[in-house]
């Protein structure tokens, strides 16, 4: 029997648009252990956020069977927590209390044990606070932060109920550069302290390399795992080792592959005609 964390089994996705199927995964299979760090990678519409929400409850997968400690997933729970591209703040709500809504909701439906546990969520939002670097702001509102900032908020929201797994959708994508380093090093470190599971997608290979023990590509038409690769890099990551041949190396083949999978042609002889039938 598999002690896998999550065990995805043949899930297939079905969706109607206009009227007619849509297939966004197809007899997807994966076992992810506790405390990894899996990357999703691949061209637009090969249904990594698809699966993703399945993994989170959020959306039902029409087949196949998708599992958290051998519990079946049909509905989104408190073991599992997401972080979108869109920070999805509470605009009404100052830093502080968004951080600590969800566990607010927790208090609310159990009073047995409510003083406890607001005494619990003031220390754990705080601690949050400061390994975000955000202490100097839990009074302001969303509106009077960077982007950057915003999104700390949400994954320290998202870490206030400590959940087994954290599913990050695109969280850095309309992140500058500087900033999305910043946010790879704090999720790192994040990801060691609380010992979570972390599934990530992005359309980015470098920043899944960096970030990832694993990365799967998936490949389009329908969404399905074409590969996995191991990163050949250590727990301990610094930026420089983006410049490392192994890293260079990796990014090289999982592009190319990218690229193979895409159904994009690259025919310069195409291109050429192109460009003269509409010049």
């Amino acid at each position: 029997m598999s002690t896998a964390k999550i065990q995805i089994r043949q899930v297939s996705k079905t969706f109607h648009s206009q009227g007619r199927p849509v297939q966004a995964l197809q007899e997807v299979s994966l076992d992810i252990q506790a405390n990894e760090f899996i990357t999703f990678v691949g061209a637009s519409g090969c249904g990594k956020s698809t699966l993703l929400r399945c993994i989170g409850g959020l959306e039902q997968h029409s087949s196949g069977e998708i599992r958290v400690d051998g519990r079946a997933v049909d509905r989104p729970g408190i073991d599992r927590a997401m972080v979108f591209q869109h920070y999805s703040l509470y605009p009404w709500l100052k830093v502080m209390q968004n951080i600590k809504f969800c566990r607010q909701l927790k208090v609310v439906s159990d009073s047995v044990r409510s003083d406890a546990d607001i005494e619990v969520a003031c220390g754990r939002a705080d601690a949050l606070l400061r390994l975000m670097g955000l202490s100097a702001f839990s009074e302001a509102y969303p509106n009077q932060l960077s982007g950057g900032m915003q999104q700390r908020v949400a994954i320290a929201r998202a870490l206030m109920p400590k959940p087994q797994i954290l599913l990050m959708d695109e969280p850095f994508g309309a992140l500058d550069a500087q900033t999305r380093e910043v946010m790879h090093d704090l999720i790192r470190h994040v990801h060691r302290l609380e010992k979570s599971t972390i599934l990530f997608v992005t359309h980015d290979v470098e920043e899944a390399i960096y970030l990832g023990g694993r990365v799967v590509l998936m490949a389009p038409r329908p969404g399905r795992i074409d590969s996995i690769y191991e990163v050949p890099l250590p727990a301990q990551r610094q930026q420089d080792m983006k410049l490392a041949p192994e890293f260079l190396g990796l990014k090289r083949q999982i592009l190319a592959r990218i690229r193979e999978t895409s159904g994009m042609n690259t025919d310069l002889e195409l291109l050429e005609q192109l460009t003269r039938t509409t010049g």
